[in-house]
C-alpha cells in the first residue's frame, strides 16, 4: 500500500488536501472508491474523537487490492470563506457534491485506475448524498452507504433531539424540549417558503433552511428509485444516530424489490462501524472517545462486494 498527497479542486476557489491510497499491485488498473463525509466538518480520515474511519477504510480496501481517494471536506478546509460566500446560498451542492464529482474525475485521469470500475461509498449524510452525487456527476459502477437513511435530513435532526431529551435526567428535558420546539418551528413550512425567504431562516450558526429545503425538495427516495445500480447499504446494530430499526428498515421497505441490493446488519457496532460503547445518544462523543478502528468483517464485506460488481 502506498498513499500520494492530492488537492482537489487545485487552482479554484477551495482546493482541498486529499490523499490517494493505492495497493501494492498495480499490474493493471485497479477499482477505486470515493468517499463522502457525514453531516459537519471533518477532516480526510473523517476523525471524530479518537475514530478515524476513512482511513480505517482506505488502508483496509487497499490491502484488498482496491484504491481510494479521501480529502478535506469543503466547510472543515475553508468554513468561514464558504458562509461568506456571497456568490450563492450554501446548499449541500457546495458543501459536499461539487468535491466529490472533482474527486472522481480526478481518479478517472488516473492510467492507475480502471475508470469503468469507480465506487463511492458515502458514510451518514454522505450515504444520503451518495445516489444524488451519481445522478449529478459522478456516474459510479454502485453505491456503498453506510448508515445513511432515506429519510429527509431534518426529520433526522428532530427525532435525534428527542431522544437525547427522553435519555437526559428529569431536570434537564424541559431545557431540551424548549430547544426541541424551537426547533420545529424553525423547520414549519419550510416547503412553502421561496428560496428567498428560506435563506434568511437561520437554523445554527451560518446555516439557514434553505440548506435544509434544498436538500429536502431532491429526496434521496426519488434517486434511490431512478436507478438501477448496484447498492450496498450497511449499519451497525447499535447505531444511536440513525437508527436500524427506522432508517435501515426503511431502505428495506423502500428497496425490496431490487435484486442487486444487499444488505449488511453488523451485531454490536454503532454509527461508525466499530464495536459500541455506551449506547445513549446523549454521550454520543463518549462513544467515540476510546481508540478503535473498523474491523475486517466490514471492510472485507465491501471489498467483496465491490469486486463482485465490477465489470
Amino acid at each position: 500500500m502506498k498513499t500520494e498527497k492530492i488537492v482537489i479542486g487545485a487552482g479554484g476557489k477551495y482546493p482541498l488536501n486529499g490523499l490517494l491510497t493505492l495497493p501494492d499491485d498495480l499490474s493493471r488498473p485497479v477499482p477505486a472508491v470515493v468517499f463522502v463525509h457525514g453531516s459537519g466538518s471533518s477532516n480526510m480520515d473523517e476523525k471524530v474523537k479518537k475514530l478515524t474511519p476513512f482511513k480505517d477504510l482506505a488502508e483496509g480496501l487497499a490491502r484488498h487490492g482496491i484504491a481510494s481517494v479521501r480529502y478535506d471536506k469543503r466547510s472543515f478546509a475553508h468554513p468561514l470563506k464558504l458562509l461568506r460566500d456571497k456568490s450563492r446560498p450554501m446548499t449541500v451542492k457546495e458543501e459536499t457534491i461539487e468535491d466529490a464529482v472533482r474527486a472522481t474525475e480526478l481518479l478517472r485521469q488516473d492510467a492507475r485506475v480502471d475508470g469503468e470500475n469507480i465506487f463511492i461509498v458515502g458514510h451518514s449524510m454522505g450515504g444520503m448524498l451518495a445516489p444524488r452525487i451519481d445522478a449529478e456527476g459522478g456516474h459510479y459502477r454502485g453505491l456503498v452507504l453506510l448508515a445513511g437513511t432515506p429519510r429527509k435530513l431534518e426529520e433526522v435532526m428532530l427525532g435525534q433531539t428527542a431522544a437525547i431529551a427522553a435519555e437526559l435526567p428529569a431536570f434537564l428535558r424541559p431545557l431540551l424540549k424548549k430547544q426541541a420546539a424551537k426547533l420545529e418551528k424553525t423547520f414549519a413550512g419550510m416547503y412553502e417558503l421561496t428560496d428567498a425567504e428560506a435563506q434568511k431562516r437561520k437554523v445554527a450558526g451560518g446555516t439557514t433552511v434553505y440548506y435544509f429545503k434544498e436538500m429536502g425538495e431532491r429526496p434521496v427516495e426519488r434517486y434511490l428509485l431512478g436507478s438501477d445500480k448496484p447498492l450496498l447499504i450497511l449499519q451497525g446494530e447499535k447505531d444511536i444516530q440513525v437508527r436500524p430499526d427506522v432508517d435501515f428498515a426503511a431502505y428495506q421497505a423502500l428497496l425490496k424489490d431490487r435484486p442487486n441490493v444487499t444488505f449488511r446488519l453488523y451485531e454490536g457496532l454503532n454509527h461508525a462501524f466499530v464495536p459500541a460503547v455506551c449506547g445513549k445518544i446523549s454521550k454520543v462523543m463518549k462513544e467515540f472517545s476510546k481508540e478503535q478502528h473498523i474491523g475486517e468483517n466490514v471492510i472485507g464485506d465491501i471489498a467483496n462486494w465491490i469486486r463482485e460488481n465490477c465489470r
